[in-house]
């Protein structure tokens, strides 16, 4: 199955966490204890910024919001003018690669992260 445009698809409407079996991004990110440096050089990067709003944004209604697991990817607007932007919330991201694979455009680049930036699983007794 391939990526349609986003005025041919239908919503889905997907029912709400339960907190049991199904948790919220936020949740799950805390759960997965990621840690990156606040100086070390984004791990996530676009070929072609002007993409992510020019093809997209506008034909796909950035699908890299729904796609990443951890809400990386989120289009806010700008405060001056109200033009929508992609803003990259790299601190989040749990290191699924989902994004460097599935972009429409493979414009999002995902290198590894310099140190030892990421998730950081631990062994849960009540999941064992």
């Amino acid at each position: 199955m391939q990526l349609i445009p986003a005025n041919a698809a239908s919503p889905i409407g997907y029912p709400r966490p339960d907190g049991k079996i199904s948790f919220d991004r936020l949740s799950s990110v805390f759960i997965s204890n990621t840690n990156h440096e606040e100086d070390q050089p984004p791990h996530l990067r676009l070929r072609d910024p002007a993409k992510a709003i020019a093809v997209n944004y506008r034909l796909y209604d950035s699908p890299e919001q729904r796609y990443c697991p951890a809400g990386v990817y989120e289009i806010v607007q700008q405060a001056e003018t109200g033009d929508p932007y992609l803003q990259i919330n790299a601190q989040n991201c749990v290191h699924c690669k989902t994004c460097d694979i599935k972009d429409p455009e493979q414009n999002i680049d995902w290198v590894v992260p310099e140190g030892s930036g990421g998730p950081n699983y631990q062994i849960c007794d009540r999941l064992t």
